[in-house]
């Protein structure tokens, strides 16, 4: 496993998503993940399977200081009272004492609030000991420099979607200079890069799928974490086997700039 280092935190670059993953098909996914080799799993509230997650930690045999456990707050929790009760049933749920990391799951779009309720919360629990760094997910640069000014805890990552498709650079620059990871979910754009021309192409050097090749083009590139979802064991090792090649420069740009027709046709197959 790797890691990427922000505000002096060392965070595992691969870890395991778990949106849409419910009941056993999550728990044996998380167990299953740890077993492997992943130390980072990332879950939410919203996502309702945060007990699953708990139970696949409680089953894996790994110490819970050696995990990397995310989850991130509903966006009906957003008051102060709300963040802490709900963060403690998060807690009851997932069978641990403290998480490692506690997200605002999206901005307020429907209001000009700007989260230092929810910020201020957040960093209390932190000074609680209950979690023990502060995020934000889906923020763009403008949402997450005030949610940056507003907060007593640092703003460890910004969880967003980022893919091939899906550029980002504006706000993955911002974070790099104010030492903010950018953690990328759907990093493969939903299975739309699993028939990628050049995905494939470039793949075939390497003796690598295309899918493999998009979670290596993320993790190549400095200050980012990659939370690919997967159930099945052979899906779970596949994602995991992607430290042992690097990228040249040529191909890392090459998968960078998709033509438009590719990104638009992957935008659209991703909304079915």
């Amino acid at each position: 496993m790797e890691y990427e280092t922000a505000q002096g935190v060392e965070v595992p670059a691969l870890g395991l998503g778990t949106w849409q993953l419910t009941g056993q098909d999550c728990t044996t996914a998380v167990k299953t993940a740890l077993d492997v080799g992943y130390r980072h799993i990332d879950t939410a509230q919203a996502y309702g399977n945060e007990a699953e997650v708990g139970e696949g930690i409680a089953a894996a045999e790994v110490d819970r200081e050696e995990i990397f456990l995310t989850t991130k707050l509903d966006t009906r929790n957003r008051t102060y009272q709300r963040v802490v009760d709900s963060t403690r049933e998060s807690l009851d749920k997932l069978g641990t004492d403290y998480v490692d990391l506690l997200l605002i799951h999206q901005p307020n779009y429907l209001t000009r609030a700007d989260h230092e309720e929810t910020l201020r919360a957040m960093a209390d629990l932190r000074d609680e000991g209950l979690i023990r760094h502060v995020g934000v997910s889906n923020f763009g640069v403008e949402k997450l420099k005030r949610a940056r000014e507003v907060s007593d805890a640092p703003i460890l990552t910004d969880q967003v979607q980022y893919h091939p498709y899906w550029d980002q650079r504006k706000l993955l620059d911002y974070c790099r200079v104010h030492d903010v990871l950018l953690t990328a979910y759907s990093p493969l754009a939903r299975g739309s890069v699993l028939d990628d021309p050049i995905l494939e192409r470039i793949g075939a050097t390497y003796g690598k799928s295309p899918a493999q090749v998009a979670l290596r083009w993320s993790l190549q590139q400095d200050g980012v974490v990659t939370i690919p979802k997967a159930t099945s064991r052979e899906h779970i090792e596949a994602n995991l086997d992607v430290f042992d090649f690097r990228l040249s420069d040529a191909e890392m740009r090459e998968i960078r700039q998709p033509s438009k027709l590719r990104t638009a046709a992957a935008y659209l197959r991703s909304m079915v």
